[in-house]
């Protein structure tokens, strides 16, 4: 899934995305396909930033996008609750183009 993050003007250039295979699909690289697919679609859209939003503990979600390109901007700690448990969060992003400015976008 991708989308537009924020409703706010100012973060138009921002898009948010999220990547889930089924457990008997993992381990073949069809995430890896998923996420370059859609890195190219919003490079496509004209869009400045990729965000990913990925539970702290989901090691093959962070290598995935660590070897895409993307850094970890942001730790939260317990924003999250699943089966009775605090969950943490990482930000990553990954810039998609060189614009200096937003007006050259």
């Amino acid at each position: 899934a991708v989308g537009d993050g924020r409703r706010f003007d100012g973060l138009r250039y921002t898009v948010e995305h999220s990547v889930y295979v089924h457990p008997a699909h993992q381990g073949k690289g069809l995430g890896r396909k998923l996420l370059s697919r859609l890195i190219d679609e919003a490079r496509r859209c004209g869009k400045h930033v990729m965000v990913a939003g990925i539970e702290s503990q989901n090691a093959a979600s962070i290598r995935l996008h660590h070897s895409l390109g993307f850094t970890v901007t942001a730790q939260m700690p317990q924003v999250g609750v699943k089966f009775g448990r605090w969950l943490d969060l990482t930000f990553m992003q990954l810039q998609l183009d060189e614009h200096a400015a937003p007006d050259a976008c």
